[in-house]
Order: structure tokens, then sequence, then C-alpha cells
């Protein structure tokens, strides 16, 4: 499995524009199969190189800055793939309604701390990204988290197999929920993985 975006992955935006609503029909498919709903308002999307690469492809068809934005677009997106020994993924707190999600928001500070997943028992941190503080001063959350979970060999072997209780869970006060994760999603996820 690819785990780097590199200059010549990227596709000139006039043939991108070609493919451009395929890519994003056959990659919505995908990502349904990488998708965790957490409690009311949280959604998991566990990135890989296909999701970062259809992202890398918007920002540029998007905000059309030409080959000067491409090496920033591939510095952001590029951690986001998992390396072999981790999942990463995107948590979104989702609420349509703007009172209702900043009122969430504003009581959930530091919850991206408070994420977990299971195997078996065996518990894996999940660690957020260190180069954005993604709650406020104040106390309030982003409603945009870029969390990883780490594994060790143990960890990565046993989430592969079919076997494995797997649980995500969100332990903050005003947000507690936690879900199994389903075989299907488990063997997708589970490709990640070296």
């Amino acid at each position: 499995m690819k785990k780097e975006i590199r200059r010549e992955d990227i596709m000139p935006m006039d043939e991108y524009a070609g493919v451009r609503r395929e890519r994003a029909k056959s990659l919505a498919a995908a990502k349904k199969s990488r998708r965790i709903e957490l409690g009311p308002s949280c959604t998991f999307y566990f990135e890989s190189y296909d999701t970062m690469w259809f992202q890398i492809h918007e920002m540029l068809y998007i905000e059309k800055g030409g080959e000067d934005q491409i090496a920033g677009e591939l510095e952001a997106y590029n951690p986001l793939i998992p390396k072999g020994r981790e999942l990463v993924a995107t948590v979104m707190i989702e609420v349509g309604d703007p009172d209702r999600r900043a009122a969430l928001l504003a009581k959930l500070g530091g919850f991206e701390e408070t994420i977990t997943l299971t195997l078996n028992g065996d518990i894996i941190q999940g660690v957020a990204e260190v180069d954005v503080d993604r709650t406020t001063a104040d106390g309030k959350a982003s409603s945009v988290q870029f969390l990883r979970f780490p594994f060790d060999d143990d960890q990565a072997k046993l989430f592969q197999e079919e076997s494995t209780d797997i649980v995500l869970a969100i332990g903050h006060p005003e947000y507690r929920h936690m879900a199994g994760m389903p075989d299907d999603i488990r063997a997708v996820l589970a490709a990640d993985l070296d």
C-alpha cells in the first residue's frame, strides 16, 4: 500500500477535470467502509492514500494555485496517510444547526485527548495532531480533529484477526460514547497495516 503522495502522482488539472466526477463517485463508495459514527454528533473518517490523493487534487482544482500550491498540499496531507503501523482518522463534529454546534464545541475542549481504540481490552490511545492546537484557550474544541492510532506489532496482528473485539470510544465528560467496529470496516482498515 502506498504511504506517500509524490509530485509525480499529481495529475495535470485539465486531465483531473475529466476524471473528477468518476473519482469522486468511486471514492464515496470506498469511504463508506472507512467511516464510523460515534454518538449523535461525531464521525470518524479513516484516511488512506486514496482519500488524501483525492483531497490534494480537489484543493488544487478548486483553489487553482498551480505548481506553486502543490508542495504545500503534499506537506499538509501526506502526514494523514497511514504509514503501516497506524490508523489515521479525521474526526468531525457534525451538527447542522450553527447554534447547537457552537454550544457543543464550547463544552468539548480537549475531547481529542480522550479518544481510544480498544482491541480485546488492549487500549490504544489516540494521538492528536501536534502542530496545531485544536482546543482554544477558552476551552472550545475545533469541529475537525486529526488523530493517529499507533500500533505495535502485536496490536497490528490482533487488529487483522476477525475474532478481535474492537471498540472506538470518546471519554470526554460532556461526550461519552463508544461503538464496536463492524467487521467489514475492520477488514478494510486492516489493509492499512503492514
